[in-house]
Formats: structure tokens, sequence, C-alpha cells
């Protein structure tokens, strides 16, 4: 089974091996963590914590965007914001579970859809407010190949798309995310 062309992890197969932490005692952060809400393979801080019990010391973790509850409606260089929203949830309920020590989406690096040129301090500021003091950046692939044999990013980003002017404006000129994620913790 797979879920946007990638295959499922088997559990199954995940326990066929297992390795001792070398330094269990060594605060981690994970810079790269994801909480999703898919139909067939949902994914959330349950999920994660589990995972987290590999004898390491996970201490903090940094949530990256992936496409998940982005908001139903509004505009659609906004409804990304949903998915802020939903990691900001989701760190919420870790910290309030006893069992789990982490801290979950200690930082947020959300999407915003370059393209939208000076329009994008927007949808910034609403990441800002969304991730209540958690927001610490953007990410948008821009990988394309014209060979189809080459995987898409579920994004689809177009071949050239640094090329473009819009996707070029700086996200921190006048008054941008630098000052929003500063004025957001």
């Amino acid at each position: 089974m797979s879920i946007g062309g990638q295959a499922l992890p088997r559990p199954e197969w995940l326990r066929l091996t297992s390795q001792a932490a070398l330094e269990p005692d060594r605060p981690i952060c994970d810079p790269h963590h994801h909480l999703w809400d898919r139909p067939d393979d949902p994914y959330f801080v349950e999920d994660f914590a589990a995972d987290l019990q590999s004898g390491h010391n996970i201490v903090s973790a940094v949530f990256i965007e992936c496409g998940s509850r982005y908001l139903a409606d509004g505009p659609e260089g906004m409804r990304p914001v949903g998915e802020t929203a939903f990691a900001v949830q989701e760190a919420e309920r870790a910290a309030g579970s006893p069992g789990i020590a982490t801290e979950v989406a200690a930082g947020i690096v959300s999407f915003a859809d370059l393209r939208l040129g000076a329009e994008v301090h927007r949808v910034l500021a609403a990441h800002a407010e969304a991730g209540r003091g958690r927001s610490r950046g953007i990410r948008q692939c821009v990988a394309a190949d014209t060979d189809a044999l080459v995987p898409k990013h579920r994004t689809l980003p177009p071949f050239g798309l640094l090329a473009e002017p819009r996707a070029r404006y700086p996200a921190w000129a006048d008054g941008g995310f630098s000052e929003t994620a500063a004025s957001a913790g």
C-alpha cells in the first residue's frame, strides 16, 4: 500500500532490526518530523511518541510541513495555515500527556507559496499567529525535472520556479517574515 506514491512502512518489517543508542543520555533535537491526518495512514502525536522510544534522549523536535490539515476553504494561499494550527494542537496534546517528555513541534516550518509575491506577507503573519511562538520558517519544494521518470514532489513545483520574479520576492522585505517571527516569539 502507498499514499502519494510513497510506500507505507510495515511495522513487522521495522521490528526486524534494532540498535542500541550509542549515547542514550545526549540530549537531541529531532530537526525534522511530521504529523498527519491521512485516511489510510494517520500519524498523530501518539504515533510519534511511540517512535521516540528507541533509547535516544529526544528532548525536542521541529515539525516540517507535509501537506496535512490544510484549511478547507478561504483563499488558496492561506489554506496551509491550517497545518500550522494542527501542529500546535498536537504539540499541546503532547505537552498535556504525562507519557511524552519530548517537546513536540518546538519549532514549526510551514508551507507558503512563494509565487504569491508580496502577498506572502499575509500568509507568514497568519502562520506566526497560528504557530503561537513556534513558527521558524517556510519550506517550498522547488526541485522539478522534465523527465517523467524522475519522481515528483507532492506540490508539483513548476520547472524553473525560482526563475519566476514573484517567487524571488524577498519574503522578509518591508516587514516580512523576520519581523513576524521575531514578534511571535
